[in-house]
């Protein structure tokens, strides 16, 4: 069977190739899914397997209960009740609402899972929630309920949305499904909402590490500063992958040469020009280390059972495993949270610095009267403030945390699901972070006699912030502007795109 004939709104779902960049594209509505007709085949291959399977032996979830009571069998009398009773039991997730967006990415990715063809799910289920996407409703998912080995709670929601039970948001509620027998755990056994979480805030992260260089190459103008800590053979004598990445785009964006010299009577510059291939190389690779964790498990069929059809050389099997244990992705959103840390760092440091006459021989704070002006000095507050709240969601990586779950079964959990929540806190407040920096790098590109050549990525970047930041100098509220400069990111984003060998 060949598939449906796409347009530019329409993304094909087959299981083998999801992307960060479809899921974030899907969850916010700018595309649909489609899916694949020969993935849909292997589902109904993978769900008869499951019917057979449970017919002639012991399956997990299917013919026994569920964690601590794996062991008990679900009496025949039981049988026909058994997976409303676990969508039921398991619906239990508790706070706020998730924001669509969230919930949406969740739907994207469990779809695209379950066509990998291991769960045994029915495909009308699989439609179903497809469909959902495509007309713009989703279930109600509550925040709190996982800890990095299936996000079950939300899961069951969602599969009691399906049936009719769980309410719907952003439209009329689609029509009921029925629910059959193996439905309830081949739904649930998943991190969906956590993965797709993770796709929202990895895609996020990746543009807002590779903005910084756009930013740093900005300050580094803006304090004529010494470009020798970039040169080439520095980073050929120490050639980490990420930190040569650094120095090379940071040359790139200002023009210079591979070897270039420093500014007359300067030796060197402090840790936040000097360091900043050091500490921000880290990033740019523990971000792409994120997204190509992604996707492997957006592509994945870790449902537990494994429901494998007969092959070549084997019979039909339910394995029962430990794949939905979200240990590389937690690992992966904590060391993206302390790389970017430090790098933020180093943005706040550059901040200041900018605002120090004796670094780049400018009136103190930029100010328009230094003797009455106070200038950006309150940006500094602002830059640490939000840095503050960085560090937080950093200093307490989620993967360090342990619990003993359902009698002693369940003793380990990877916090998979509390490590994407602190990463997006990261995110939001590294972006604030670079932001307070734009505003500086601008104001004082302002005083400089001639601004980067505008043939270069930083003079198109200068150009662009500099027509949407407010030229006023006079003391007043710099809010906005900081707002506006958060704003800009998305779009400086593009003057510094991915280089080869630093994509997922």
């Amino acid at each position: 069977m060949s598939a449906p004939p796409m347009d530019d709104t329409l993304v094909l779902l087959d299981g083998l190739r999801l992307d960060t960049d479809t899921v974030v594209r899907i969850a916010e509505g700018t595309a649909r899914p489609v899916l694949d007709p020969e993935a849909l085949a292997r589902v109904e291959d993978a769900r008869d397997t499951a019917r057979t399977l449970t017919a002639t032996g012991r399956v997990y979830g299917r013919t026994t209960g569920v964690g601590a009571n794996r062991s008990m069998g679900v009496a025949p009398e039981h049988s026909p009740g058994h997976d409303l009773r676990l969508l039921r039991s398991h619906a239990g997730g508790i706070g706020a609402p998730l924001a669509a967006r969230e919930v949406r990415a969740m739907l994207a990715v469990r779809v695209n899972q379950v066509l990998a063809a291991g769960s045994g799910l029915r495909p009308a289920l699989v439609q179903a929630l497809a469909d959902a996407l495509t007309t713009g409703v989703h279930p109600v998912v509550n925040e709190f309920g996982a800890v990095g080995t299936g996000d079950l709670t939300a899961l069951a929601q969602t599969g009691l949305a399906l049936i009719g039970e769980h309410p719907w948001q952003g439209g009329p509620a689609p029509a009921p499904v029925a629910l059959e027998q193996g439905d309830a755990l081949a739904l649930m056994s998943s991190n969906a909402l956590t993965l797709g979480q993770a796709a929202l805030v990895g895609h996020d992260l990746d543009r807002l590490v590779r903005t910084s260089q756009v930013v740093t190459a900005l300050s580094l103008a803006a304090a004529e500063g010494s470009l020798e800590a970039y040169a080439a053979p520095v980073h050929a004598a120490r050639p980490h992958p990420g930190v040569v990445q650094v120095a090379t785009e940071i040359r790139r964006q200002l023009g210079a040469p591979d070897r270039p010299g420093r500014p007359e009577g300067l030796i060197q510059h402090p840790y936040g020009f000097r360091c900043f291939p050091q500490l921000h190389g880290p990033a740019l690779e523990a971000a792409v280390s994120l997204l190509r964790v992604l996707a492997v498990d957006i592509n994945a069929a870790a449902e537990n059972p494994l429901i494998s059809a007969s092959g070549p050389d084997e019979g039909p099997a339910a394995y029962h495993h430990g794949g939905f244990f979200a240990a590389p992705l937690g690992l992966a959103l904590d060391h993206l949270c302390l790389a970017v840390l430090g790098t933020a760092r180093l943005s706040v440091a550059r901040l200041s610095a900018l605002g120090d006459p004796a670094i780049t021989g400018l009136p103190r704070f930029l100010a328009a009267d230094p003797a009455a002006d106070s200038g950006t000095m309150i940006l500094e507050y602002s830059a640490n403030s939000a840095l503050a709240e960085l560090r937080a969601a950093a200093s307490s990586p989620a993967s360090s945390g342990h619990t003993v779950l359902s009698r002693g079964v369940e003793e380990a959990a990877s916090f998979a699901s509390q490590a994407v929540r602190q990463t997006r806190r990261a995110a939001e407040a590294y972006r604030l972070v670079l932001a307070c920096e734009l505003v500086v790098a601008v104001r004082a590109l302002r005083l400089r006699p001639a601004p980067p050549d505008p043939a270069l990525p930083a003079g198109r970047a200068f150009r662009l912030a500099d027509a949407a930041l407010d030229p006023e100098t006079a003391d007043r509220p710099l809010s906005g502007d900081v707002a506006r400069a958060a704003q800009l990111l998305d779009s400086l984003e593009e003057l510094s795109p991915p280089a080869p060998g630093f994509c997922a």
